[in-house]
């Protein structure tokens, strides 16, 4: 997606976002930030950096990069780093260090939001805590992430997505019918809580707005993953059993996955409308006048005798014949399941600018993931590729004021590294 900021305004123009985050949960929540015009700052573990900045492989080689920052690794650079990480600037510092927790808050003085996911207790001790820092900052939007929140009996344990899928009841909803629980195929609470997290930021910004006042936003990733059980919740808080059930649906059939001669088809008939004329359609007229399954209160509690039935007739067409008689001619619900480059490369993503490029300091040109917002009176989008670890040290001293001759006794004292 081109975005041109003379044009228009970005929604969080001039807003200044300080992140202390590892990892994804809070590194997503700023990127979302980014997208709408925030400055992002991110503060990293001197030579170290993110986490994520050393998960893989694969691996980008940097190899001949003699510019201003390093890469992260002696192997190169990560683009999961890049996925979550777009248009920030990266700044090391030693928060260990009098000098480097001074520095820090310089720049929490003159944020407008900081968001943390140290364990609970960590950004108390390091003297970053939510009442030191609004003492600091009164108009400062703090936001707390955690795997369990900071109250009740688990909010001192370590957590990761994984986890939290399990804790969650996701997992004992996932994966097929009479097998082992399975693990959604991507980080989806953490991705969950950072959309939890950048909404809440957004809200309490807005509330500044009204009042003057700052605002602490503070969830763990449990608490934020459970009311999008919402089917399945529902069946539970009147006693019905849920469970794994593959692809489909505890309230709507047909609405899952079918084998074709070459692949799957997901078919997803949401109303009795779309039912009768899947039928049609696929010349199976017989099946509406079928006791089992004429409404869909039957076809859910037959569910595998219509898997049968619906499976013999898919088998005998290719996915794409399927997808242009079905969704193309017919107008009806029907998708194919693709491979992940395929949905990162079709014509409607490319239509829609959902896949960009950005240009990276190190590697040159880099695929980028857009954000789906598009407003009619603001411009939204990336305009800088993720950066190097530590890429803007240099230039965010010296907009504090740092001379050249401080900023080498700061690498001298060990409060940032050196270059």
């Amino acid at each position: 997606m081109e975005t041109d900021s003379t044009s228009q305004d970005r929604i969080l123009d001039g807003i200044t976002v300080v992140d202390l985050t590892t990892f994804v949960t809070g590194g997503f929540a700023t990127l979302m930030l980014a997208n709408q015009g925030a400055e992002v700052i991110k503060v990293e573990r001197p030579d170290l950096g993110d986490d994520s900045r050393h998960s893989g492989p694969p691996f980008v080689s940097t190899e001949g990069y003699d510019g201003t920052g390093k890469s992260a690794a002696e192997q190169g650079e990560s683009p999961y780093f890049w996925t979550v990480n777009y248009d920030k600037q990266s700044i090391e510092l030693n928060l260990k260090s009098e000098e480097g927790l001074e520095i820090c808050k310089e720049l929490l003085s003159e944020a407008d939001v900081v968001v943390e996911n140290f364990r609970p207790g960590t950004a108390e001790r390091l003297g970053l805590g939510y009442d030191d820092l609004r003492e600091l900052n009164p108009k400062l939007v703090y936001c707390s992430i955690s795997a369990f929140g900071e109250t009740g009996p688990w909010s001192d344990r370590p957590g990761y997505d994984l986890l939290v899928q399990g804790m969650s009841g996701i997992m004992s909803v996932t994966g097929e019918e009479g097998g082992d629980p399975a693990k959604v195929g991507l980080p989806q609470t953490d991705l969950i809580t950072a959309m939890w997290a950048a909404f809440g930021i957004v809200g309490a910004l807005f509330r500044r707005e009204r009042t003057g006042e700052g605002e602490r936003v503070e969830l763990g990733m449990l608490d934020a993953a459970l009311p999008w059980l919402t089917k399945q919740a529902a069946k539970a808080f009147v006693g019905e059993e849920t469970g794994r059930m593959g692809t489909k649906d505890p309230v709507l059939a047909p609405y899952q996955s079918y084998p074709t001669a070459d692949g799957y088809l997901n078919v997803a008939c949401g109303n009795q409308k779309l039912w009768v004329a899947l039928c049609e359609e696929i010349g199976r007229d017989e099946l509406t006048e079928d006791p089992r399954f004429s409404e869909n209160a039957d076809r859910v509690e037959h569910m595998d005798e219509l898997e049968v039935e619906l499976s013999e007739t898919f088998r005998e067409r290719p996915t794409d014949e399927w997808v242009e008689m079905l969704a193309e001619g017919a107008g009806l619900p029907v998708g194919p399941v693709y491979e992940v480059s395929e949905a990162l490369s079709n014509e409607q993503v490319e239509a829609r600018g959902a896949v960009g490029s950005l240009s990276h300091s190190a590697t040159g040109e880099i695929p980028s993931l857009e954000h789906p917002l598009n407003f009619e009176g603001a411009e939204s989008g990336f305009e800088d590729a993720p950066p190097l670890l530590g890429e803007h040290t240099e230039a965010i001293l010296g907009r504090l004021g740092y001379s050249e001759e401080r900023i080498e006794e700061l690498r001298e004292s060990g409060a940032i590294p050196n270059p």
